[in-house]
């Protein structure tokens, strides 16, 4: 299993490059995320990979971060979700727009990528609801009613949003707090739950 690949990009195309390591070039399917994030030509980078295999089909998968590979995986877990969907997805929404919407049942946004009809897209929002909390390794102590007094129903709309994620109560509160205090009493809930995701994949 190839898990990382550190070279030379050799070339890039729509939804590919080969990147040189050691004189092998590995030929890498991305994101148009992906591609745009590792950088052009002749640029040095690390790439994370994935390689899937078929009866008549072997490819690697490559990713600029580890998170987006852990979104990936959990993706191409959902019945209906190829490499090919997966990436679409990844290409058109970054994982902590992709994580608040599961959290909250957005599945409209889901459904943006390109491959993705509503079917499908609610079927990627409840398989997944239960299990993307993992992904963020959550910690601490418990500050839910200091939150919630500090900042009113934002904040606890936010911890909400992670409890859907599979947060627990008290890691929810712990991180939503930490959110209120750096952003402010008057921060708006899309904030405060993309810095709680943010310091939570630290």
């Amino acid at each position: 299993m190839i898990a990382k690949l550190y070279g030379r990009i050799d070339e890039t195309g729509v939804d590919h490059l080969v990147i040189d390591v050691n004189g092998v070039g590995y030929l890498v399917q991305a994101s148009a995320r992906t591609l745009s994030a590792l950088g052009k030509t002749d640029d040095f980078a690390t790439v994370f990979t994935e390689m899937q295999v078929s009866e008549n089909d072997m490819r690697l998968i490559g990713f600029a971060t580890r998170e987006e590979r852990d979104w990936f995986r959990l993706l191409t877990g959902v019945q209906g979700v190829g490499g090919k969907v997966g990436l679409a997805i990844l290409s058109a929404i970054e994982p902590q727009d992709l994580a608040l919407a599961i959290g909250s049942g957005d599945a409209a946004m889901v459904a943006r990528a390109n491959g993705v009809g509503p079917k499908l897209a609610s079927r990627i929002v409840n398989e997944l609801k239960d299990k993307v909390g993992a992904l963020a390794g959550l910690g601490g102590g418990a500050k839910l009613m200091a939150t919630s007094a500090a900042n009113g129903n934002h904040a606890q709309d936010a911890m909400s949003a992670l409890a859907n994620l599979g947060f627990k109560p008290s890691d929810a509160g712990n991180t939503v707090a930490q959110a209120v205090e750096e952003l402010g009493p008057d921060a708006t809930l899309d904030a405060l739950v993309r810095l709680a995701l943010k310091r939570a994949s630290r």
